[in-house]
């Protein structure tokens, strides 16, 4: 390491915004911008440590600053870089993908050096055009371009940067960036994690891997097919010492664990022919979450999933992507496209197939074609109806997201349908009758977060339901993967165990056990007990409530197995025995 570190507060300390200057390989510091108590990210999935947003200078003969920060750390980041190097000494500034994340600061530093030349993607290029909204220098790069940098006076390492282009992980223009010269591999989202910690690399996997895993599973996963494209293109680098991602720890101690993990989950996601192409466009209205909450909400129902941009991709693979799906998701798109989007839509509409499932959303651009008329276009060509238009009428809330992600799971389970039947029939026959004869309690689990327009809910029944701790007292609740309310119950997350009775379950366990469709409110004349608990609503003809927070998950094949804290419980009637579940058999419910 060459850099001393330094540690840096933000003004704003009651946000608890800090800064970290570290240096991390010869010639090359990091700027660690942490954001310790946000709490909500991109498609509104929970954060339980916070994030980082991780920038980093390498210095040859030129130097280079790779990706810059939010805009919450203007009054901060920028006069920590200063204290480290003259901006206008910064000659080169790769941008690895344009979210405004990792880009918010780009338009002040383009201020305090006119000179700079941003290197990036094509797409990233046409990006920031539209967002600092003044000129600049730039350098369009795809795989196989590079940068030299040159060879460092003192240290004699010689920085010669080599691009790989990773589209869609998880934004269309992403490019990775690597260094010969200190075997570092600049990746920005791709192998990241929401997690915010002093810590500056990998030293504790166990501390870090669920939220490795959780962040896969919500930007990545539903570009698996991309993340594949892009691990063979860095098969043909020199062999990588670290991974510098845009959030979270660096990757460095452990490189082959992480590298496994997103091999082998997306090889599992890639498997076999059925899979939805989820159509985006990006940077126009709210496309972009929008198509990730679907997305989301088909990956949770063990559907394979391809997000697509209309903007991006070129007319070959699009053709490809979507004539080859089996089901296709459509974006209203703007009334007037300019032509390269206008020759895109007349592509993706020439692929489409017969008997594929299609939807369609707003992608409250301000300008959209109306929805019924892309339903109505799209239903005149013979496609089946994956699920109603999602129709978005406002800037999209928590509950527009939960909808959309409702919808894809229905979705989902149509292609997952003859998979799912198929594994009830394979398990034994005298297997399942005795799995069959385990019993358990009847319960209906109730979730609410946010306030006013911004409420998420949910319930569903549970039977799977134990004591798991004395002290402190605990329980385990087995969460099937595609429930809605699994997006409720993330670590540190309240929700009520509403345990029902022997003698007037029935009633609630009919409506409970009912299809609702996207976004419904689950609790239309029931009887509840506002008020009564932190976590969710306490149903008023239930037995007992236990009011619980999410502590840890365990995942299972097909089940997230959740340990929480009981933190509080009443019972109604203490002489009234709790309804019990028999079961018939027992490879399904």
């Amino acid at each position: 390491m060459t850099s001393p570190s330094a540690i840096a507060s933000s003004p704003a300390s009651a946000a608890r915004l800090t800064l970290q200057w570290e240096g991390i390989a010869a010639d090359t510091t990091t700027i660690r911008s942490l954001d310790w108590d946000r709490s909500r990210f991109d498609i509104e999935f929970g954060l339980r440590n916070g994030t980082t947003y991780n920038a980093f200078l390498v210095r040859g003969e030129r130097t280079a600053l790779v990706d810059t920060s939010h805009a919450k750390f203007r009054d901060s980041w920028l006069p920590l870089l200063a204290t480290q190097i003259d901006p206008q000494a910064i000659d080169y500034l790769i941008v690895s993908h344009t979210e405004p994340d990792h880009s918010g600061l780009i338009g002040d530093l383009i201020d305090r050096n006119p000179e700079i030349e941003i290197v990036g993607s094509k797409v990233a290029i046409q990006f920031l055009e539209n967002q600092v909204h003044r000129p600049f220098r730039s350098r369009a790069v795809k795989s196989g371009d590079g940068l030299d940098l040159g060879r460092h006076p003192e240290s004699g390492v010689e920085h010669r940067f080599e691009f790989l282009s990773a589209p869609n992980l998880h934004w269309p223009d992403t490019i990775f960036s690597f260094d010969h010269g200190t075997g570092i591999l600049y990746t920005c989202d791709a192998f990241g994690l929401h997690y915010c910690s002093d810590e500056l690399f990998d030293s504790d996997p166990g501390a870090i891997a669920p939220d490795f895993r959780f962040y896969y599973d919500c930007l990545m996963g539903p570009n698996a097919r991309s993340v594949l494209q892009a691990m063979k293109r860095m098969e043909a680098l020199p062999p990588i010492r670290t991974i510098a991602v845009g959030h979270g720890p660096l990757l460095r101690h452990h490189l082959d664990l992480w590298l496994g993990d997103y091999r082998e989950w997306s090889t599992g996601r890639s498997k076999g022919e059925a899979y939805a192409a989820v159509c985006y466009m990006s940077q126009y209205g709210f496309c972009d979450r929008i198509s990730q909450a679907i997305a989301r909400g088909i990956g949770k129902a063990e559907a394979q999933v391809q997000l697509v941009d209309l903007r991006a991709t070129d007319p070959q693979e699009l053709s490809a992507l979507v004539g080859e799906a089996s089901a296709v998701v459509v974006p209203t798109w703007p009334a007037q496209p300019d032509s390269d989007l206008q020759a895109s839509i007349g592509t993706l509409l020439a692929a489409l197939q017969p008997k594929q499932w299609v939807g369609c959303y707003d992608a409250f651009g301000g300008n959209d074609e109306a929805i019924d008329t892309v339903a109505d276009r799209l239903r005149s060509l013979g496609q089946n109806t994956g699920f109603e238009p999602l129709r978005i009428r406002q800037v999209p809330d928590a509950t527009d997201y939960q909808r959309c992600e409702e919808a894809g799971t229905d979705l989902g389970q149509l292609l997952t349908k003859e998979k799912t039947i198929a594994a009830m029939k394979s398990l034994d026959a005298d297997l399942d009758k005795a799995l069959g004869r385990l019993s358990g309690g009847l319960y209906v689990v109730t979730a609410r977060q946010g306030e006013g327009d911004g409420v998420r809910s949910g319930a569903m029944v549970a039977s799977w339901v134990s004591q798991a701790s004395f002290d402190p007292p605990g329980i385990t609740v087995a969460v099937a993967r595609d429930r809605a309310i699994e997006a409720l119950m993330q670590v540190g997350d309240r929700f009520v165990l509403n345990i029902l009775g022997e003698q007037n379950h029935q009633q609630l366990l009919r409506h409970f056990l009912r299809r609702f469709p996207p976004g419904a409110d689950r609790f239309a004349g029931v009887n509840l007990l506002e008020g009564a608990a932190a976590g969710g609503p306490v149903l008023g003809d239930a037995l007992a409530f236990l009011g619980c927070r999410v502590a840890q998950r365990m995942e299972g094949p097909d089940h997230w197995i959740i340990y929480a804290v009981v933190e509080e419980g009443n019972v109604a009637d203490t002489n009234a025995a709790t309804a019990v579940h028999h079961r018939k058999v027992g490879n399904h419910y």
